[in-house]
Formats: structure tokens, C-alpha cells, sequence
């Protein structure tokens, strides 16, 4: 006995580390061979959490929540979203009015919102006329004559802070499949814009050219082309190299290559329409708010289906992340703390400039988009950090708590593999591996704009909650 163990020594030793992550440091350092598991106690250890998942391990509980959640992810990878048009807020937007101010994220009060989504509350009241400047505009929003609510609550979704009010154009999306009807507004572009909480004059300014000119030509060039497949034009921009959260280059070059003749034809003058492409060609932007309303349109046709455990909504309001899911109908939020996000900084920034995740864009997450299509574009870790091998990594785990891949919108890197959809909130609890969310970072003070772009997780506590009642639904 004792030669074989000395044999075995001499050999070299081959180590298989499950969990944490410094044993496997430092067998390393010694030169050794170590394999690392990515292994967590299911519910995180929690006795109560794991006790939820066992009556949801229940063979007849399984087998109904099964079948609910084959609807659902049929509804969302047979959705066809369709790009109608393009109009104000206040004429399109259930629930609508001059007062309302539509955020990111779950429900928040005026004195819980973050710096951030304050500026871009502030911006948009001086832009509505709802206030001479932004002190008064700070005033009114803390009045209570201004109607907060969440975009996801009014069929919207929202970039960064999210902020939407009447005057503002909104895409306009109609699912051929099922129906309904989603929105969002239009792209700023990037950098120094509302979304991210800037909101000086420079700012208003290209609202108001947004409202007078870039919409009225974008709405009446919509009214020309009749409808856009955007989840054709979707597929197209992946296998060009997009993720379709924030690299958008090939999406918007195929979205405004469909609407230029269409622009064209518009009977704005020549100068207007030049600005319009020259506004286009400024970020590669621009598309991006599109496949945010196309996810939306997908997973709201999903939402409602009774005993279905699919995640239908993410949502970050840069205090608290929150999640609906599909079994959970209306607006029912399960949320935790908003979370730091890691990756690159713009020069002159600091980590503790930035503020917290923020943002109805994880909505691209949901579909499985974003962090979850990474593998299709590796170019995107130039902006967020990582490599090439991470990017692909990140696709590949989110198969890990995923219900089905969308054969519709492929990942050519990954031999045209679907991508991942359906977020399943028991997988989430069971494996402890949370959705990956590549996301801008804005600055924690209102007025400032985006600092940097990384990588994020939502909290482990939305999802547990998420599970925590799903079983007590099941127990009563």
C-alpha cells in the first residue's frame, strides 16, 4: 500500500476541485493539473429555499409546470414581431397621459431613484415644458404631480434609466403571431444622452430635434414600407456579428438600410432627411432600442401562462434588479439589489464614479440575446473586458438554466445553435448560475452620462423569491 501511494505522488497528481475557486488556485501554483466545477449548493444552502424546491420536484407538480413552460417558450420562439410604426407616446402608450413619466426597472418613488435615472427624470420634465429648468423640474417631480410607473407596466421598455414621457416617438411593434402590441422610444444615440441621466441644454436640444424631425420622417417612412419583419432582420444581424444588446453595428446598418428608401420618399426637405442619416451614422447605436421592443413583444405573448416557471421580464431600475414570471400574471415583481457592473471604464473614470445596473435593456437577456448570444460576437469584449473564449463560455452556460434554444435566430460560432431561451427560475435556483447581463455603466450623479460597459448578475434573492411563492402556490 504504502508504494502505491508513494507512486502516486510521483507521478503527479490530477485534481478534479468542486466549489471554491482559491483550492484550485492554489493546487496551481504548485504546478499541479486541476480541473475546476463550477458547483453551488442548490437554493444557495437555504433550508426554506430548498425545502420550495422539492415540492416543485413533486413528479405531478413537474409535469404541470413542464407542459406550462413548453407553452410558454412556444409563444416566445413563434412570435413574429413586426415593426408598424413609429408615434408620440401619449397617442399610443396604455395608460399614457402629460403627467406620466414611464422608468426602468420595477415600481420606485421619486426619493428612492438613483442619480442617474433623477437626471433623466429631470431632463425630461424641462423637455415636456413641465418645468422652466432643472431645479423646478427637481421640485415638481418630488410634488407628487408627476404619475411614476414602470415601463414593463405600460407594454414599454426603457434603456438605462428609461425614462419616457408623451412627447417622446416610440417604435411600434405588433406580434403577427399573437397580437399584441409593445414599445419603446427612440435611441439618442450613446454617451452624453437622458437615458444615461445627462440633461443639460445639448441634451434638450436633441429631444426636441428628435420630436419635431426624426420622428415625424421615421413615422412617415413607416407609413410607406407597411410593417418590418424585425425578427428576420434579427437573425441576420447575429450571424453578422452582433450580440444585439450593445453591439448593434450590423443591426443598424440592415435596420436603416430597409427604412432609407422609404425615408427618402418622405416629403421632409433634403436637408432634414441628410440629418437623419447623418444622426444614424453618428452610433452604432441606433438599433438598439429595436431589438429591446422586439424581446418584449416575444416574452409578453409568453406572460400569463398558469403554472409556467419562465422568466418573462428583467429589469433594473438602479436600486433594485426585479424579474416577472409567466405563472405569475400581471405585475407581480420579485426583486433584489441592484448590482455592480464590472468592465472598462471611459478615461478619467473611477469604479466608484459608476452607479448600479440600471436598465429595462436585460429584456434582450430574457430573450436570450445580450450575454447570452455572446458567442456571436466576440468582438463585443473590446467594450465590456473578457476574451473571446469568455464570450463564448457565457453562451454556453446559459444553456445551463435555460428551457429550450430558439431555432430562429442562430449563433454561427456554436454550429447554428439557437440561443438559449427561456429562463427558468427553478434552474436558476438549482445550479446557483445566475443570467449574464452585458450592460452600459452610467455615473452615479445625475447630469453625467455613460462611463464605461461590462458585465453584471442579477441578485440570487429575486429568483429564490420567484421560487419561494411558486411552491406556495403549489402547497395551498
Amino acid at each position: 500500500m504504502s508504494s502505491r501511494i508513494h507512486q502516486l505522488f510521483e507521478d503527479g497528481v490530477s485534481v478534479i476541485n468542486v466549489g471554491i475557486d482559491f483550492f484550485k488556485n492554489d493546487i496551481q501554483r504548485q504546478g499541479g493539473a486541476v480541473a475546476q466545477v463550477d458547483w453551488r449548493p442548490p437554493g444557495g444552502g437555504k433550508p426554506e429555499v430548498i425545502a420550495a424546491l422539492d415540492r416543485l420536484d413533486d413528479p405531478q407538480v413537474q409535469a404541470r409546470i413542464a407542459a406550462a413552460n413548453e407553452e410558454a417558450v412556444r409563444r416566445i420562439t413563434t412570435s413574429q414581431p413586426m415593426l408598424v410604426g413609429f408615434a408620440k407616446a401619449i397617442d399610443v402608450v396604455p395608460g399614457m397621459t402629460r403627467t406620466t413619466i414611464l422608468h426602468s426597472g420595477p415600481p420606485i418613488t421619486w426619493a428612492r431613484m438613483n442619480g442617474a435615472m433623477k437626471g433623466a427624470v429631470t431632463g425630461a420634465l424641462v423637455f415636456e415644458g413641465l418645468a422652466r429648468d432643472l431645479d423646478e423640474a427637481a421640485r415638481v417631480a418630488a410634488s407628487g404631480a408627476i404619475t411614476f410607473s414602470p415601463c414593463n407596466e405600460h407594454q414599454c421598455v426603457g434603456s438605462m434609466a428609461g425614462v419616457t414621457s408623451a412627447s417622446m416617438y416610440m417604435h411600434v411593434v405588433r406580434n403577427r403571431t399573437y397580437g399584441n402590441v409593445a414599445y419603446t422610444n427612440l435611441s439618442e444615440q450613446m454617451a452624453k444622452i437622458l437615458r444615461m441621466g445627462a440633461n443639460d441644454a445639448s441634451v434638450i436640444e436633441r429631444l426636441h430635434w428628435m420630436r419635431d424631425v426624426l420622428g415625424p420622417i421615421l413615422a412617415a417612412a413607416m407609413d410607406r414600407a407597411g410593417e418590418i419583419d424585425l425578427r428576420l432582420m434579427l437573425s441576420q444581424a447575429l450571424h453578422m456579428g452582433d450580440e444585439a444588446h450593445n453591439r448593434n453595428n450590423a443591426g443598424t446598418c440592415l435596420l436603416i438600410q430597409k427604412l432609407a428608401p422609404f425615408i427618402l420618399e418622405t416629403d421632409f426637405p433634403t436637408a432634414q432627411k441628410r440629418e437623419v442619416f447623418d444622426f444614424v451614422a453618428s452610433s452604432d447605436y441606433f438599433s438598439g432600442p429595436t431589438w429591446m421592443v422586439l424581446c418584449k413583444c416575444a416574452l409578453d405573448a409568453a406572460h400569463g401562462i398558469e403554472g409556467s416557471t419562465v422568466v418573462t421580464t428583467m429589469a433594473r431600475n438602479g436600486v433594485e434588479f426585479g424579474i416577472r414570471v409567466s405563472g405569475m400574471a400581471g405585475n407581480t415583481w420579485f426583486t433584489g439589489p441592484a448590482q455592480p457592473v464590472i468592465g472598462p471604464m471611459f478615461a478619467g473614470y473611477k469604479p466608484e464614479d459608476s452607479g448600479l445596473d440600471i436598465g429595462d435593456s436585460a429584456i434582450t437577456e430574457t430573450y436570450g440575446l445580450g450575454g447570452f448570444a455572446m458567442a456571436a460576437a466576440p468582438a463585443i469584449v473590446a467594450l465590456i473586458g473578457g476574451t473571446a473564449d469568455d464570450a463564448v463560455a457565457y453562451s454556453l452556460s446559459m444553456a445551463e438554466i435555460t428551457t429550450t434554444t430558439n431555432p430562429n435566430v442562430t449563433i454561427p460560432l456554436l454550429d447554428f445553435r439557437g440561443i438559449a431561451t427561456g429562463i427558468d427560475i427553478r434552474k436558476v435556483v438549482q445550479t446557483g448560475i445566475l443570467p449574464v447581463i452585458s450592460t452600459a455603466i452610467a455615473h452615479k450623479e445625475p447630469g453625467i452620462g455613460m462611463i464605461g460597459a461590462g458585465i453584471t448578475h442579477p441578485p440570487a434573492e429575486a429568483f429564490e423569491k420567484a421560487v419561494l411563492a411558486f411552491a406556495a402556490k403549489v402547497r395551498a
